[in-house]
C-alpha cells in the first residue's frame, strides 16, 4: 500500500490500534484495565483519634491537673496567653464539661500540683513578681484553697513526688540543687539533702523500692546528662548511672515493670526522638525505641493496658498534634493518630474510665482552652 502523506499514515495506525482492540471497526468506547491509583496517605501521625469534650474557662498553658478521689480533674493556674492565671477548674468525665471552682491565692504558672493522702491538693511555687515561698492546699470538700507554710527557697520548673511516708519531695528549680519535703500533718516544708548540681526542666519518678529519680534537666547553662536517686531515710542524694543521652523538658513515665521510661527533650538545637529505660536493679539507662518525631514540652501517659501515650509537643519547627504509643514489651513506638489541635505545654490526666483528657496548651501563636479525649 502506497502512503500519500501524514494523513494516510495515521489512518493507518488507527486501523491497527482498532484491531489490536479485537475488530477492524469501532463498537464504542473500549474499557482499558489501568492499575489502581495509590490510596491518599494519611497525614503525619495517621487519622484524627481524639475527640472534643468540654472547653474550659480559660485558655492555659504551663498549667496543672490532678485527677482528684472522686474521680474529677483538678486543673490549676497557668498562663492564659497574657497574664499568669489564679484561678482553677474542675472536670467532670460523667458529663463532659469543666467548671469553674475556688480560685488560688497568688496567681501561679510552671508551678506543682500534688495529691496528698488526705485528698487535698498541695499547690508549690510558680508565681509572678519574682519566685514566691508560698504555697496552698485545695479542699475538694469546700472546692477552696488555703495558704499552707512556705517553702525554705522559692521555686519554679522544679519537680514534686509524693513519698511512701505520705510527704512531698520538692526538688530543684531554676538555678537551684537544693530539696525540701512537705509534711501534711504539720503543714511544714523542711530542707533535705541537696542535689550534686542545679536542676530545672527535669524529671523526678517514684521507684519501686520508695526512693525518687532525678534524671536530666538544664543546671546553669546547659541540658543534663546525669542523674540521682533521693533516699528518703537518710534524706539525701546519690549520683547513679547517667542517661545516654543529654535532656531538658522531657518526660518520664513508670511501666508496669518498675522501669521508668523517659522520652524526648532537647540538647542545644537537637529535638531528641531518643528514648530509654532506667532499672533500678541495674542502676543504669538502656536506650528502647525512638519515636517518629523528635519531642519536648509534651506528656506521657501510662494507660491501663501498660502501654504509654505520648501526646503533642514541639518538634523544633512546629507544633505537634500527633501521638505515639510505647509498647514495652516489643520496645517499640507506634503511630496513635492525632488531636484534633496540635497542642505543647499542656496536660494529660488518666481518668477512671481508662480515657486520657488532654487539656490546655497551646502553639507558638496562641493558648487553647479546648481539651480532647484519648
Amino acid at each position: 500500500m502506497k502512503l500519500h502523506g501524514p494523513h494516510d499514515l495515521a489512518l493507518v495506525l488507527f486501523a491497527i490500534l482498532l484491531s489490536s482492540c479485537g475488530g477492524n471497526s469501532f463498537d464504542g468506547p473500549q474499557h482499558i484495565n489501568l492499575p489502581p491509583l495509590p490510596a491518599p496517605q494519611p497525614p503525619l501521625g495517621g487519622p484524627v483519634v481524639f475527640t472534643f469534650t468540654g472547653s474550659m474557662a480559660a485558655p492555659r498553658i504551663d498549667h496543672t491537673a490532678t485527677l482528684l478521689p472522686n474521680g474529677k480533674v483538678l486543673v490549676v493556674g497557668g498562663f492564659n496567653g497574657n497574664v499568669m492565671l489564679s484561678s482553677a477548674e474542675l472536670y467532670d468525665p460523667t458529663v463532659e464539661t469543666f467548671s469553674t471552682t475556688g480560685s488560688m491565692n497568688a496567681p501561679r504558672a510552671q508551678h506543682t500540683a500534688t495529691l496528698l493522702p488526705t485528698g487535698k491538693v498541695l499547690v508549690v511555687g510558680g508565681g509572678e513578681g519574682g519566685v514566691p515561698l508560698s504555697a496552698e492546699l485545695y479542699d475538694p470538700a469546700t472546692e477552696r484553697f488555703t495558704a499552707t507554710g512556705s517553702m525554705t527557697t522559692g521555686r519554679v520548673q522544679h519537680t514534686a513526688v509524693l513519698l511512701r511516708n505520705g510527704t512531698v519531695l520538692i526538688a530543684g528549680g531554676a538555678g537551684l540543687a537544693s530539696a525540701e519535703t512537705y509534711d501534711p500533718v504539720t503543714e511544714k516544708f523542711t530542707a533535705t539533702g541537696n542535689m550534686a548540681l542545679p536542676r530545672s526542666r527535669h524529671v523526678a519518678a517514684l521507684l519501686s523500692s520508695g526512693r525518687v529519680l532525678i534524671a536530666g534537666g538544664v543546671g546553669e547553662t546547659a541540658s543534663q546528662i546525669t542523674a540521682e536517686l533521693y533516699e528518703p531515710a537518710a534524706r539525701e542524694f546519690t549520683s547513679t548511672g547517667a542517661m545516654t543521652t543529654a535532656r531538658q523538658w522531657h518526660v518520664a513515665s513508670p511501666l508496669v515493670d518498675g522501669r521508668i521510661l523517659i522520652a524526648g527533650g532537647i540538647s542545644g538545637m537537637t529535638w531528641s526522638t531518643t528514648a530509654e529505660f532506667y532499672d533500678e536493679s541495674a542502676g543504669r539507662f538502656t536506650s528502647t525505641g525512638s519515636m517518629g518525631a523528635g519531642r519536648q514540652l509534651h506528656s506521657a501517659t501510662l494507660l491501663p493496658s501498660g502501654k504509654v501515650l505520648v501526646v503533642g509537643g514541639f518538634d523544633g519547627a512546629s507544633d505537634l498534634d500527633s501521638a505515639e504509643l510505647y509498647d514495652p514489651i516489643t520496645g517499640t513506638f507506634s503511630v496513635a493518630g492525632r488531636m484534633n489541635t496540635a497542642r505543647q505545654r499542656h496536660t494529660a490526666t488518666l481518668l477512671n474510665n481508662g480515657r486520657v483528657l488532654v487539656a490546655g496548651g497551646g502553639t507558638s501563636f496562641a493558648a487553647h482552652a479546648t481539651a480532647e479525649l484519648f
